[in-house]
């Protein structure tokens, strides 16, 4: 099952890497989506491997952004442990927003005097 989520891109995080038991490297980097929700707004995605790892190279921090994702568990020692996989991102529109709301512009049918009747 597949979700889709917008936010702002809060932050990138460093690219991590390693070799598996069966001596595959691997590499995944994380990265944090601000909801603007009330409670928990942030939440924390991975992309794993290099193709993965480019989709996120053209965005910038403070960018509005959907992210396409997977979840899924596994279970270690009687624990489940959760993944949240992006597989797609793609840019909502060109603003960026570091903290500061975005410019009101004045609208001219707000005027008394412009009204169309």
């Amino acid at each position: 099952m597949s979700f889709s989520i917008k936010g702002k891109l809060s932050q990138k995080l460093s690219v991590e890497s390693g070799v598996a038991k069966s001596g595959n490297e691997w590499k995944k980097q994380s990265f944090v989506l601000d909801t603007d929700a009330q409670y928990n707004p942030l939440i924390c995605f991975q992309l794993f491997g290099e193709e993965k790892i480019n989709l996120l190279t053209n965005f910038k921090e403070g960018e509005m952004i959907e992210v396409f994702f997977n979840l899924s568990s596994k279970e270690y020692n009687g624990r489940y442990f959760h993944n949240i996989d992006a597989w797609k991102i793609q840019q909502i529109n060109n603003e960026i927003y570091d903290d500061e709301p975005p410019p009101v512009f004045e609208n001219d049918l707000d005027k008394e005097d412009d009204l169309p009747f």
